[in-house]
């Protein structure tokens, strides 16, 4: 059997990421001996997250275009991407890919467009219910392109769909601990109902905001809050709560809500969660498919085509999930995520309704396609 090498490429945010090291980690399970290489953009969090995931990566100068368009800074933008095409090329001719796969984001329109001026094949996998720049510019020239919704017609060759969900972090599927384990690693006690606030990799202000503003309505809710506050927001947050303690209803704070600015091991903040508030990436909707966690959606407002709303709705249009906007957050958030995990027949409903809609075997499927357009089966 010859050996099977792939490229993997694409990134900027947990969203992009976490799907293509799935998808990694599928291909290595069908063939131990497969050589993978991952390219990247030069500073985004690939860079960190795909090492400690076990894999190599390259980075590429690339950026993303400046608004408005007609930028001066956009001259240094499309010079680093013609730059990082060039060098995209060499790459794939030293390592001799014979499949390279996209999962969107900066990185992925320089190396798959070099794959595609090359001859070798391209798969490319698309997260949300609104297809991103790069992977609209790739899609003509593309072999398949795996999918998560209903419609994508609307921007691919129908003929090279495949409907695949997303892939997930595996880490989250094959956690065995329970509840009560889970609760006391983050020192919390598991005779109380516990929300986990999580705003995407990167942190979500408007989530932060609406803790901050309902400290009181939290301490007197006789529940447990894990709080994901993202790197960019911790040392505000800590200011913030460190003042806030001064109010002596408020000085047990450290007892029931547990600050962290990113949380590794999130198989054990689900588990340990009755109830999860959460930006609407497609990489997180898929995983609350999946575990059949309970969830308030907060869609982000600063995505293209205000994608996350329809990924969302996608859920709530079945009783899967509730929705609150970005706007009206700070106040209605936290009462409603209260008022919610106390509601048991709530929980379930959600909880049953959300899990009819997950795909188990995504990143196994697409690892299957690869395989064949590879010509490795």
């Amino acid at each position: 059997m010859k050996e099977l090498r792939v490229v993997i490429s694409g990134g900027g945010t947990g969203g992009h990421i976490f799907p293509a090291v799935s998808i990694a980690n599928a291909i290595r399970e069908l063939r131990p001996d497969a050589k993978i290489l991952f390219v990247g953009a030069e500073g985004r969090m690939e860079m960190q997250r795909v090492p400690q995931a076990g894999y190599e990566i390259v980075g590429l100068p690339i950026r993303g275009f400046l608004r408005p368009l007609w930028k001066l800074g956009n001259i240094g933008v499309a010079l680093d991407y013609l730059k990082s095409k060039r060098m995209a090329k060499k790459l794939l001719r030293d390592f001799q890919p014979q499949v390279a796969v996209g999962v969107g984001g900066y990185a992925s329109s320089a190396a798959l467009g070099a794959a595609n001026s090359l001859g070798i094949p391209t798969l490319l996998q698309e997260q949300n219910g609104y297809a991103g720049l790069a992977n609209k510019q790739l899609a003509a020239k593309a072999s398949k392109i795996c999918v998560a919704y209903e419609g994508m017609e609307r921007f691919f060759p129908k003929e090279k769909i495949m409907m695949t969900g997303n892939p997930v972090r595996q880490s989250l599927l094959d956690t065995k601990m329970t509840r009560e384990e889970a609760l006391q690693t983050f020192g919390l006690n598991p005779d109380k109902k516990t929300i986990l606030l999580v705003g995407g990799s990167l942190g979500a202000r408007t989530i932060n905001e609406s803790v901050l503003q309902h400290l009181d309505l939290i301490s007197t809710s006789g529940l447990q809050f894990i709080w994901q506050t993202g790197k960019y927001y911790s040392e505000e947050i800590a200011r913030r709560l460190a003042a806030a303690q001064a109010d002596p209803q408020l000085s047990a704070m450290n007892d029931y809500l547990k600050v962290s600015d990113f949380i590794a091991d999130m198989g054990a903040a689900y588990k340990a969660a009755d109830l999860v508030i959460s930006r609407a990436g497609a990489s997180s909707i898929s995983e609350f498919c999946l575990i059949g966690k309970p969830v308030i959606l907060v869609p982000s407002p600063n995505v293209a085509e205000d994608h996350q709303t329809k990924n969302a709705m996608a859920l709530v249009n079945k009783g899967a999930a509730l929705i609150v906007k970005d706007s009206e957050a700070s106040e209605k958030l936290i009462p409603l995520a209260v008022e919610t995990v106390k509601d048991s027949f709530k929980l379930k409903s959600l909880s049953e309704n959300v899990l009819k809609m997950g795909y188990p075997d995504s990143a196994r499927v697409i690892a299957k396609e690869v395989l064949k357009l590879a010509k490795a089966e």
